[in-house]
């Protein structure tokens, strides 16, 4: 075999901690900074390592981070082999929790690696989505964020109220306009209706969350749009199309599916999708103790998840055969309704 540059990396925001071996050879600790110009100087030394040992072959590895995608694209473009592991699948001793460190993380990517390129192991390696799929997936979580934070917001609002011991009237409903008016009317009035008012801090506390609340409606209301108009792209229209007709399923929902997930393709069968999406069950199984399962595994992506129990909630409401499968497992043992979500979502998914 001819040599090959291996490395492995432990990337941080400010720093790249590197293990450079040859073929098999014993590795060597180089450390650079994360930065435009030290990266091109690492490629560089990188090359001329492998114009020293008579190869053109350099592969990099480094674990998935929330510092993206932007080494992987650096290097590809420079012409190198490069993967990003999974740190979940990452195989970790005891030994190594207890002395961690950036070089000792560096070197176990390289094992790895080094594994999968001289032994022919497989290589615990994520799967890179496109930069339109990036640039895509940004507004789609923006759009999920949004929603979290009004909801946030608005429970605020309710314990605002609690722990000054109000309640809105038995004949209003929540989040009605009857129910602004009388918010407003407690953030802005000495004097209030139903016999009780607020002091002066309180008050401006909860006008300050009605004021955030405000601008989270008008600001989801503005991705929504931006949203109509993604799901009109031809990569998105045909699929989009199809996804809306199961019910429960809405425009967000099919988009957050496909910008998740991705390729498709990618995946052989509904069972390999639902393990990806964590919707399988976790396995206990060894000696004499056989077919003994857990909570799912909670895998892969959360947002998926979300949205896909959300579905399946809506589906249980208004579709009678849905919810007859539902009541029929929850029927099996009651404590566990929790079961009958989690095999509807890998139907659905």
């Amino acid at each position: 075999m001819r040599q090959v540059i291996l490395v492995g990396c432990d990337l941080h925001d400010d720093s790249l901690v590197l293990q450079v071996s040859v073929g098999a050879e014993a590795p060597a600790l180089k450390k650079y900074g994360n930065n435009p110009l030290t990266r091109a100087i690492m490629v560089r030394e990188l090359r001329a390592l492998a114009v020293k040992h008579s190869t053109e072959r350099i592969v990099f590895a480094y674990e998935a981070s929330a510092l993206g995608f932007t080494l992987y694209d650096e290097l590809s473009q420079e012409g190198l082999e490069c993967h990003v592991l999974a740190p979940s699948k990452l195989p970790e001793s005891a030994h190594h929790r207890k002395r961690k460190s950036d070089p000792q993380d560096a070197l176990r990517v390289l094992q790895v690696l080094k594994a999968h390129v001289l032994a022919g192991t497989d290589l615990p390696a994520v799967w890179i989505p496109s930069l339109q799929l990036r640039d895509d997936r940004e507004l789609v979580r923006a759009r999920l964020e949004i929603a979290d934070k009004l909801t946030r917001a608005k429970t605020q609002i309710q314990s605002l109220l609690k722990r000054n011991g109000l309640s809105r009237p038995q004949d209003m409903s929540s989040w009605t306009l009857w129910f602004w008016e009388w918010l407003n009317e407690l953030a802005l009035c000495d004097e209030v209706s139903f016999g009780r008012s607020l002091g002066e801090g309180t008050r401006r506390a909860l006008l300050k969350l009605l004021r955030e609340v405000g601008w989270f409606e008008r600001e989801r209301e503005r991705l929504d749009r931006s949203l109509e108009r993604l799901a009109e792209q031809p990569r998105y229209a045909r699929q989009i199309r199809a996804l809306v007709e199961v019910r429960g399923v809405g425009q967000l929902t099919a988009l957050v599916f496909l910008t998740e997930l991705g390729d498709l393709k990618r995946f052989q069968n509904r069972g390999q999708l639902g393990s990806y999406l964590g919707l399988v069950p976790s396995s206990f199984e060894s000696g004499k103790a056989h077919d003994r399962k857990g909570h799912i595994t909670r895998g892969g992506s959360a947002r998926v998840r979300k949205v896909l129990c959300q579905a399946v909630w809506s589906q249980i409401r208004w579709d009678e055969d849905v919810r007859e499968f539902y009541q029929r497992i929850c029927r099996k043992n009651p404590q566990k309704n929790k079961i009958g979500v989690g095999a509807l979502m890998r139907r659905l998914g």
